[in-house]
């Protein structure tokens, strides 16, 4: 059902979640855990890497959403992203404020979330078709939540090669530095990643 919803219609899930099945509201959040995570890698990452793990920042605000599901009033997988980040902007702030044993940071806050909005935007747009299909212009779902879960399921290197290049903006040389690989390497990696990707995301794209 994970991969249904994935791919599929995830609003489902979250109508039964909001009627208090809260294996539903597990499995839903659990799509979300790919998205949240690219965020965090691109955007809050720069800011907080030395104070706070990635990892941990995602699971901190899965699980702060489960527990305050019941606040949450939106219908739309928009609304829910939306949601969901600030919900990550706050679990970022507090694991921020507990390594520098400080008061929460409104400012700080609202500066994660400006940063994570900014990030979902690129995502957006990121391996942009330039001649969509009206079908693909249809599309009910999130494209940057598509395109973390497409990315999600690349194998390892591939995956790396693809954020590095495309989503960090790293030169070649950079890349391969960061991977500990020949360029000639990274490059080929790139290239089978970019269609693989593409494939996933059309794949994805066209679903009912």
């Amino acid at each position: 059902m994970l991969d249904e919803a994935r791919h599929g219609d995830p609003e489902g899930l979250l109508q039964r979640a909001r009627s208090g099945d809260d294996s539903a509201l597990s499995e839903l959040l659990e799509i979300y855990r790919p998205y949240l995570a690219l965020l965090a890698r691109l955007k809050l990452g720069r800011q907080l890497r030395t104070r706070l793990d990635d990892s941990d920042l995602v699971q901190d605000a899965c699980l702060a959403a489960h527990r305050d599901f019941a606040q949450f009033r939106g219908v739309t997988e928009p609304e829910l992203t939306a949601w969901l980040r600030e919900i990550m902007a706050h679990a970022a702030s507090n694991l921020a404020r507990d390594h520098r044993r400080q008061r929460r940071d409104v400012k700080l806050e609202r500066r994660l979330y400006n940063l994570l909005n900014q990030s979902s935007q690129m995502l957006e747009r990121a391996l942009a078709d330039p001649n969509p299909s009206p079908s693909h212009s249809a599309v009910r779902r999130e494209r940057a939540v598509l395109l973390a879960n497409a990315l999600a399921q690349l194998p390892g290197d591939y995956r790396e090669a693809l954020v590095l290049r495309e989503l960090e903006g790293k030169s070649l040389g950079e890349a391969a530095q960061h991977m500990g690989r020949s360029a000639d390497a990274v490059q080929k990696l790139w290239a089978r990643a970019l269609v693989q990707m593409r494939r996933l995301m059309k794949s994805s794209l066209e679903q009912p």
